[in-house]
């Protein structure tokens, strides 16, 4: 941040905090009493299915979309009420929105010193930062090419180089690595680990599980715009999933089990094609598969996604 930013940082232990707190959009109520805190130097990750209400919450944390004022509802960032103070909050913070809104008649340092000026950076100062940010997301030799030259993966490792140029204290990322290759997914993921290191706070929202588990310290998972459950993703996994599931086409399982049946701690799920058969025994699943003939079984540890699914249910609601 310039030395001449008047905006001052809220050393308070929670850089969020949101308690009470509702949208809605016509007879739509995309986000209803909801609560949470994101602490400092912490990633914070909201997850959901499509409509659950994600980017509205967002939108009202760093952007212009005002919420339903209620007498006992809070809404705070650093301090800062995003509707009487939105420009305090963008000087502290930086965002990398879903889609990647560069200039493509530009090259990659004009993208960003344009963006400086909204910084008040001085041309010395972005120079600098603009070297360094490139570094530090591995694109100095791409410095002069145009951004319609420039891959998927660069071009959203720009937008975070963008999102950076501030020095923010919060860093807010809409499904950031959506569409990524893999290599270029766990690179974003080692630069974010870095930045939270260095004090940096993350908010996330990702459809990517397995983003959420390595990134995030907490993680809130909503439905229909309010809140299902939030807890680290270790103890998500712990306190709502059994440890083992195993996978195999729906029509089996009746052949599987066959003058058998199944032991009580087995706990069976069945949607569409899929049959998954969870527990927290994995000798009781593994003696299952010895009954199968012929048939494909996929047998692992639960996931995050397991979590997510059944908080959440496995059929597309009305918005996705």
């Amino acid at each position: 941040m310039d030395s001449t930013t008047p905006w001052l940082v809220n050393m308070a232990k929670n850089v969020i905090t949101v308690r009470n707190v509702s949208k809605s959009f016509g007879k739509v109520q995309a986000v209803r009493n909801l609560s949470f805190q994101v602490e400092s130097g912490t990633c914070f990750g909201l997850l959901g299915p499509n409509g659950a209400g994600k980017t509205t919450m967002m939108k009202m944390i760093y952007a212009k979309c005002t919420r339903e004022k209620d007498s006992d509802d809070t809404l705070e960032i650093f301090g800062y009420d995003p509707i009487h103070e939105e420009l305090a909050i963008k000087y502290l913070s930086g965002v990398v929105p879903q889609e990647n809104n560069l200039d493509e008649e530009l090259n990659v340092v004009q993208n960003l010193m344009i963006y400086s000026k909204f910084y008040s950076l001085s041309a010395k100062v972005a120079r600098e930062r603009i070297d360094n940010l490139l570094g530090f997301l591995e694109l100095s030799e791409k410095r002069r090419s145009k951004i319609k030259e420039l891959s998927g993966g660069m071009k959203r490792r720009l937008v975070v180089a963008r999102a950076l140029l501030n020095e923010p204290k919060l860093l807010i990322l809409d499904e950031p690595t959506t569409g990524l290759d893999p290599q270029v997914r766990h690179l974003i993921w080692d630069k974010l680990r870095q930045l939270r290191s260095q004090g940096t706070t993350i908010l996330l929202t990702t459809h990517y599980m397995e983003e959420a588990f390595q990134l995030c310290d907490t993680v809130l998972i909503m439905h229909k715009g309010e809140k299902v459950m939030q807890d680290t993703p270790q103890n998500l996994l712990k306190e709502n999933i059994e440890t083992f599931v195993l996978e195999l086409p729906a029509g089996d399982l009746a052949r599987t089990i066959r003058g058998e049946g199944l032991p009580s701690q087995i706990r069976v799920e069945r949607f569409e094609g899929t049959t998954r058969l969870y527990c927290d025994s994995f000798d009781e699943l593994k003696a299952v598969t010895t009954r199968i003939e012929g048939s494909q079984y996929y047998l692992r540890q639960s996931n995050l996604e397991d979590v997510f699914l059944k908080a959440t249910g496995r059929a597309l609601n009305d918005k996705q």
